[in-house]
């Protein structure tokens, strides 16, 4: 799955544009190498996301194209939350 439409789904960002600008940005790691938005996001990757002065850095569980909600959380687990 793409990294942009990833945070999105996520719930991590609620809008797919700004997740696009954010990974445009060069404020988001996967496996300690900068992505960009069309790179790919597989089980298992560690993301870290510098946005707005905080630092975020999580592991991705799934990948699924479509989640509710309430389950969004399910997709990730937070390593560590810098604020």
């Amino acid at each position: 799955m793409r990294l942009d439409k990833y945070l999105k789904v996520s719930r991590i960002f609620k809008r797919r544009t700004i997740a696009k600008e954010v990974s445009k940005n060069s404020r988001v790691m996967i496996n300690d190498r900068v992505a960009k938005p069309g790179t790919d996001v597989k089980e298992g990757d560690i993301l870290v996301i510098s946005y707005g002065g905080k630092e975020l850095k999580v592991k991705v569980l799934n990948t699924p194209a479509y989640v509710k909600k309430d389950d969004a959380e399910t997709m990730y687990e937070i390593i560590e939350d810098i604020n």
